[in-house]
């Protein structure tokens, strides 16, 4: 076979774009890029001539286009792909990069690692076997990275006889499973690979197909326009001194870094001003940074800045949490389970994450969900919830792709990756920020030693949390009114009854939520120094903002859990709040559309899904009367 004649030079600008070919494995992605590259005269110079010398070596009759991109010997002694390999063409309209992931599920990292790269993707399909495990796992993994520009090709059309029955066969079971994940093909094509049907040319044997051929459709695709209209997001990758200058290095990831901007470092609230911009080689009339450049700034203050720091405007900054769910697809051969932790990693931020929750994993074959499952498995999907030792700055991938993905590190080996999803958790940056400036706190002149002596008790604060309808406020009333009885000083801070007054100005979004039980926290502690015994009946569904409120109130702070399942506690429904939720007239309520972070170590649960009220009433009482006791304080001081 002789070389095919040049094609015309561009007449355009030329710009690039990352394709990502992916599909089961034998499907003829690799035939399909080396007879790409041939149709478009893009081989190197004696490749052809080399290819042809192995084919006649190997004993095969036609050429081997496959063979074009196997790196290693090995790959070809196995006859499969084991990397993403990476080829650079050119069409009239533009610049290429084509990434070959492999379809082995073996390799399934590295397919990963390629889509991830990618502005669009091309899923390859064998017409002899239709849509097969890896298909859909593919497929499934470019809806999860976000990817929407993609095109199917049913190969091997030669196999079939041409039978545009058959295409049309297979395009409606593909088009069928990606409907069910959200993805659109953007048009399905028949090619033969091997022979250069629908490739750059149209061919003789697929004459009944009136659509685009590949090159056509690779030409269609829209570059995405680099994301300069996104808040700033430039993650800090290291720190370099230079002629006594300390310059901070990282790529502009989404927005414009310019001279002049007053920027924010998260995940602390340390401020300073873009003094001058650093490229080499030096340019003095470097003003302004655009997404996808790299560039050192210097700062006009000498604040604590080092490598993970996240630089961004003061307004639109990225969140703050320290826990958040991800949409994950886990590569370990061990599998994830509740409690391990593991290291991540988006942008150039790591930190050490805990599994908080497994909510459920997806079978990508038939899209079954697994609720709550124990673990989950090597090449499942999944949606957890992770928790961090401190608060992260984070970026919902929704919000912002460039920084929304996450990769998991088990020791030194990449063990899964996916997607950050905020969804009904809280900005943390509002409750965390300080804005009060110049208070000085005044000391009371009696002690709480003398507060209670004077009441015969001791104050503290005692936080039921749980479901809505476990129980929290009944347990609490009835409480109160015991110790009253008993001559006890105590007050029961309800949540509904708080939200007519102190928090009526808070909803019950996130936020708001937060906002509500930092305020009740707050309150509580002030009630509890005071030498009250204040009882508190909040969902307080976040362990963050518990966690807040233990703080405020310190060692009189008591965490008790009012335990009872979402079925329990959706069958009783007295307030009729689950059946307005299920019918979607009230949002972001707890346990239907927003997480409930139960205790992990509360200091003491009430089960009312198995106890009756007394039973309960009766338990906490006893717990209550052991805190508050003077009797037990006497005790500790004789060291009895």
């Amino acid at each position: 076979m002789t070389p095919r004649a040049k094609l015309p030079p561009p007449t355009k600008s030329l710009q690039q774009l990352r394709v990502v070919i992916v599909g089961h494995v034998d499907h003829g992605k690799s035939t399909l890029i080396g007879r790409l590259l041939y149709d478009t005269d893009s081989l190197p110079d004696g490749k052809l001539q080399e290819l042809e010398t192995i084919c006649q070596r190997r004993g095969t009759a036609a050429l081997e286009w496959s063979f074009i991109l196997d790196a290693f010997q090995a790959e070809r002694d196995q006859a499969v792909t084991i990397d993403t390999s990476q080829i650079w063409f050119s069409t009239a309209t533009r610049d290429y990069v084509i990434i070959d992931a492999p379809g082995h599920r073996e390799f399934l990292k590295n397919m990963i690692s390629g889509a991830a790269a990618a502005d669009a993707a091309i899923l390859v399909v064998d017409a002899t076997e239709g849509v097969r495990e890896q298909t859909k796992r593919h497929a499934y993994l470019l809806s999860l990275l976000g990817l929407r520009q993609v095109g199917v090709v049913i190969n091997k059309m030669d196999m079939v006889s041409h039978n545009p029955e058959r295409f049309e066969e297979v395009a409606r079971e593909v088009v069928g499973y990606l409907k069910s994940i959200n993805l659109a093909p953007k048009t399905i094509i028949p090619i033969s690979a091997r022979h250069g049907d629908m490739i750059a040319e149209r061919g003789a044997h697929l004459s009944w197909y009136r659509g685009k051929t590949l090159i056509e459709l690779l030409d269609s695709f829209d570059v995405a326009n680099p994301p300069v209209a996104r808040p700033l997001r430039f993650p800090v990758q290291d720190v370099y001194r230079f002629d006594e200058r300390r310059i901070i290095v990282g790529r502009v990831e989404t927005g414009i870094l310019r001279k002049g901007d007053k920027l924010l470092f998260s995940p602390g609230f340390e401020t300073a001003t873009v003094e001058t911009l650093e490229v080499w080689p030096p340019r003095e009339e470097k003003v302004e940074a655009h997404a996808g450049e790299v560039v050192g700034i210097t700062l006009d203050e000498r604040i604590f800045v080092e490598r993970g720091h996240i630089a961004s405007h003061e307004k639109n900054p990225p969140m703050l949490s320290n826990v958040f769910r991800a949409n994950i697809f886990w590569l370990s051969n061990k599998s994830l389970k509740v409690g391990n932790s593991y290291k991540i990693r988006y942008g150039t931020h790591e930190a050490i994450v805990s599994v908080q929750s497994i909510e459920r994993v997806i079978d990508t074959n038939d899209l079954a969900q697994h609720d709550k499952p124990a673990e989950v498995a090597r090449n499942a999907v999944a949606e957890v919830t992770l928790r961090a030792r401190e608060l992260l700055p984070i970026d919902p991938y929704i919000d912002n792709f460039r920084m929304g993905r996450v990769v998991i590190y088990d020791g030194y080996d990449i063990a899964g990756g996916g997607t950050i999803n905020m969804e009904g958790y809280p900005d943390q940056r509002a409750v965390s920020q300080p804005k009060s400036e110049n208070i000085y706190k005044v000391e009371h002149l009696m002690s709480a030693n003398a507060r209670a002596q004077s009441k015969g008790h001791k104050g503290g604060v005692f936080w039921f949390t749980g479901l809505s309808g476990a129980g929290k406020s009944t347990t609490a009333m009835a409480v109160e009114k015991a110790l009253f009885e008993k001559g006890f000083h105590t007050y029961v801070l309800d949540g509904d009854n708080i939200r007519h007054g102190l928090n009526g100005d808070l909803g019950f979004s996130p936020e708001d939520r937060a906002e509500n039980i930092r305020r009740v926290g707050e309150v509580a502690a002030l009630m509890a120094d005071a030498g009250l015994i204040v009882i508190t009946a909040f969902i307080s569904p976040y362990q963050a903002d518990r966690d807040r409120a233990r703080s405020a109130g310190s060692q009189k702070f008591h965490e008790i859990y009012v335990r009872a399942d979402l079925a329990t506690c959706e069958s009783r429904d007295v307030k009729g709040l689950y059946k307005k939720a299920r019918a979607g007239e009230i949002n972001d309520f707890t346990g239907i559309h927003s997480p409930y972070e139960a205790p992990t170590n509360p200091e003491l649960v009430v089960d009312t899904q198995y106890n009756n009220i007394s039973t309960c009433v009766d338990q906490v009482l006893r717990y209550i009367e052991d805190q508050v006791s003077l009797k037990n304080e006497k005790k500790k001081v004789i060291g009895l």
